[in-house]
């Protein structure tokens, strides 16, 4: 399985954007074209149907050697065979999310400004998400951070940092070069014509920004 630290793409399979019919094909374009890491976020299914989906994505990610990280339900972490959780602000804290998913698990949380950042960083989690960078139909309800902030986030919190919100493979360069050194990408994969070339694409461009 691949290590958390060697993760510089993180995809995150959202049902809001692919039918479930394909959710299992997105996935394993996403993986051949160079995701390190992928998340199920299926915030409109009830609690057993996201179980049945993570229950088919966690051995096409388990045979790939890629973390299946679970949005919002660190509870199903052992029964789906997933890597881990992610939760939000709003919901469990760092230390309930690592008790409900079980010994080994990773556990990320999002945080929406550096002061959060700042704070989430002391709840020990295995890697933060950062943002939206840029103004997202995922979170409309949240202001964009901007690309100002990254370098400062990095320099103060010690876990891995993902940015993500908006981010596209067009303003991908300028997110690398304000100091992002991982990122998230949503729409512009799930909504590419070519999800695998869209990935690719995109790996390409972080590896040719890697230190």
């Amino acid at each position: 399985m691949k290590l958390l630290p060697e993760c510089v793409l993180y995809g995150i399979i959202d049902t809001g954007y692919v039918t479930r019919e394909r959710l299992p094909v997105i996935t394993g374009e996403l993986i051949k074209g160079g995701a390190d890491i992928i998340q199920l976020r299926a915030k409109r299914e009830s609690r057993e149907e996201f179980l049945e989906i993570a229950l088919e994505l966690s051995p096409i990610c388990r045979h790939a050697g890629i973390p299946l990280i679970l949005n919002d339900h660190p509870e199903l972490v052992q029964e789906a065979g997933a890597s881990g959780a992610h939760v939000g602000q709003q919901d469990h804290s760092v230390a309930e999310a690592r008790k409900l998913a079980g010994p080994g698990a990773i556990i990320g949380k999002s945080t929406h400004s550096l002061d959060q950042a700042i704070a989430t960083s002391l709840e020990a989690p295995d890697y933060i998400g950062f943002g939206p960078i840029f103004k997202t139909p995922t979170k409309p309800d949240y202001l964009p951070i901007g690309i100002e902030q990254i370098r400062e986030v990095h320099r103060i919190v010690l876990q891995p940092i993902f940015c993500i919100g908006g981010i596209t493979l067009d303003t991908l360069s300028e997110v690398l070069a304000s100091g992002a050194q991982r990122v998230v990408i949503v729409s512009d994969l799930l909504r590419s014509i070519n999800p695998l070339e869209r990935t690719a694409k995109c790996k390409a461009l972080i590896n040719g920004h890697a230190p």
